[in-house]
């Protein structure tokens, strides 16, 4: 894995000479909406104001297990709401490293759910539905999201036309510098959207080839048919934008699977040769996946493997990989390479799970130039 002192300050002087640059970068994003409640499960409550948690996801489940045939009552406590979904987190960090922003998706309709409204403060925001809302159980080793989304099915072509604007719609897409459409799991219309949008106005595109990015977001639940159809768009779509494809470690052997590819070695050596066979099968600009404490990048049959500043004890985890897909397209913004791209990434969602917030470019590169010690 590359991860030195030369590579880390590198990157950062690179980032620090973009840094007014990032200001004039445009970034449309969408198209999905989520509240979320960051919860913790009570293992032992001491007295009104303080428990100790559940650890682990096994603990848990050998709780729920031991529950069967009979009934138990498991206490959950809400630690944060916040704003959530793919889309919004990966936007709100975007802006927070200073590109300028236009989302679209489902923060509440017609009137914006209020955990939105610092989010519109920094970002020029668009509404055309109702929010999810995800109970997020966090662990000491992992997470469980309990997501409610039936209203999603509102994110649907003709509501874009409706109620943003076909026009308006083409002006930010075509505008753009990165579009971004994520969370297409959870977005049942997600692909016809994308069918829309290849025949109807991608032909029509002049000017620079800009960049668009694609987060699928665990499609365990959908069908291998709908998964072939989602990637075969998303190389379509190469046509006319260089194309990235984001995964985490699960999605990436879930692709692997349904492209046909052997998956059984789960060590970083296994998942490079793994990343380097989807990029051929899905020959787009990058595929990048981001375990919790590496990430690797795949470009013209290139795997690129960059150690990430692993937290044991985070402050917070969820939009941990929305912070890194925002830090890699950033890199990829600016023009830099896989391995500068990839610190970036890493950068992003270490601060973000240390701190809870997202980092400006500045903050980016002291991280960069002072790395965390394991």
């Amino acid at each position: 894995m590359i991860n030195t002192p030369e590579s880390r300050e590198n990157c950062a002087r690179q980032l620090l000479a973009a840094a007014n640059r990032v200001g004039t970068l445009h970034a449309f994003i969408g198209l999905d909406g989520f509240v979320d409640e960051i919860i913790h499960v009570v293992d032992k409550r001491i007295d009104g104001d303080n428990f100790v948690r559940v650890p682990s996801i096994a603990k848990l489940g050998a709780r729920i297990s031991a529950a069967s045939g009979q009934s138990t009552n498991i206490e959950i406590v809400t630690k944060i709401m916040k704003l959530g979904g793919n889309g919004p987190i990966m936007a709100n960090a975007l802006g927070a490293l200073g590109v300028k922003i236009t989302y679209l998706g489902s923060l509440g309709y017609p009137n914006r759910h209020a955990v939105f409204d610092e989010f519109a403060q920094r970002a020029e925001v668009y509404t055309i539905g109702e929010p999810g809302h995800t109970d997020a159980l966090e662990f000491e080793d992992g997470k469980i999201m309990l997501g409610k989304m039936v209203q999603l099915k509102d994110v649907n072509w003709a509501n874009i036309e409706s109620r943003f604007g076909r026009d308006k719609f083409v002006t930010k897409f075509t505008g753009s510098q990165l579009v971004g459409f994520v969370n297409w799991t959870m977005l049942p219309a997600m692909s016809d959207i994308w069918d829309v949008i290849l025949k109807e106005i991608c032909p029509q595109m002049k000017g620079p080839r800009n960049k668009v990015f694609f987060d699928l977001a665990d499609p365990e639940k959908k069908s291998q048919a709908d998964i072939r159809r989602a990637l075969d768009l998303i190389v379509k779509f190469q046509t006319y934008f260089d194309a990235i494809l984001g995964l985490n470690e699960k999605e990436a052997y879930e692709i692997g699977e349904v492209l046909g590819l052997p998956t059984q070695d789960h060590t970083p050596e296994g998942l490079a040769k793994l990343l380097g066979e989807i990029q051929t099968r899905i020959p787009i600009d990058t595929v990048v996946v981001h375990p919790v404490s590496y990430a690797l990048a795949a470009s013209k049959g290139v795997v690129s493997v960059v150690k990430g500043p692993f937290c044991p004890n985070p402050m917070i985890t969820t939009g941990a990989g929305d912070h890194f897909n925002s830090g890699f397209c950033l890199g990829k913004l600016l023009g830099l390479d896989n391995v500068s791209a990839l610190l970036t990434g890493v950068s992003t969602s270490g601060y973000y799970v240390r701190t809870a917030k997202s980092p400006s470019v500045q903050e980016l590169a002291g991280l960069l130039r002072d790395w965390p010690k394991e």
